[in-house]
């Protein structure tokens, strides 16, 4: 088994992969948030800023700072940034943010891809004022992420060795126990998980099938990794495992757990 790589650091190939997905699940996201206008937002792991501009777009904040650790993601963000918006490059284990200077902290489909997840929730904590909103959502790579759910088991099926690479099986945070005991740990108040459901509607299997080619993410990166031949039996593999319409378009659903709690 070659060394496991998640690499998130390219945005084009982000888009076509995730990003298209990943702004639906923001909108629905921000919606059962609820804040008011004017308040101070930082978006950490903001990759292309899906939820920045989300965010940016309908709750008339006062100051975005979206950050991410990757110099790409930051610059797809900047392109499409605007004020109130700031993009930075930064580290959300040591977020260069005074304690206290926020009003919201949001994280979207990052949490369960740092190193200890634990302390970037604690470093989350100490930047936003008491009272203040901590909120997250990851996919449910075990079950309702169904894209990955698909790809995974059709993997195994052909090569029972990717079973260690399977995102369902790698990340247990991304379940609501989990992520409750992780606000709960941080000393976060009014802990609440809610599921976020969105269509995945692709418009035919290659739709579906070539963003895996792209080598970002956990399965683009397993899918880099094999030889033509194997390659070839997991698309075959997958072909098989997906519903087609007659039209030959492919209609999935991709589920995220959220969660929020506020500052003592």
């Amino acid at each position: 088994m070659r060394e496991r790589r998640d690499m998130w650091a390219v945005g084009d190939a982000y888009e076509r992969y995730m990003g298209r997905w990943s702004r639906s699940v923001a909108e629905g996201f921000v919606d059962w948030l609820g804040r008011e206008d004017g308040l101070r937002w930082l978006d950490v792991g903001c990759g292309t800023g899906a939820l920045t501009a989300v965010v940016a777009a309908r709750c008339r904040p006062s100051a975005v700072v979206a950050l991410d650790r990757s110099a790409g993601f930051v610059a797809s963000a900047r392109e499409t940034a605007a004020a109130p918006v700031c993009c930075v490059q930064g580290d959300a284990l040591a977020l260069p943010v005074r304690g206290q200077a926020c009003d919201v902290v949001v994280s979207g489909l990052a949490l369960n891809f740092l190193p200890t997840p634990g302390a970037a929730v604690t470093e989350a904590t100490r930047v936003v004022r008491p009272g203040g909103l901590v909120a997250a959502y990851v996919w449910d790579y075990g079950e309702g992420m169904t894209l990955l759910r698909r790809f995974w088991d059709a993997a195994i099926s052909v090569d029972p060795s990717a079973a260690a690479l399977d995102e369902g099986r790698r990340f247990p945070l991304c379940r609501p126990e989990r992520l409750r005991t992780l606000w709960t740990q941080a000393g976060l108040d009014d802990g609440e998980v809610s599921p976020i459901e969105v269509p995945t509607v692709f418009a035919d299997f290659a739709d579906l099938w070539e963003p895996f080619l792209g080598g970002q993410g956990p399965a683009p990166d397993y899918v880099a990794g094999l030889a033509p031949a194997a390659r070839d039996r997991l698309r075959d593999a997958l072909r098989g495992a997906v519903p087609a319409r007659p039209d030959g378009s492919i209609a999935l659903t991709a589920r995220a757990w959220a969660v929020q709690g506020r500052r003592r």
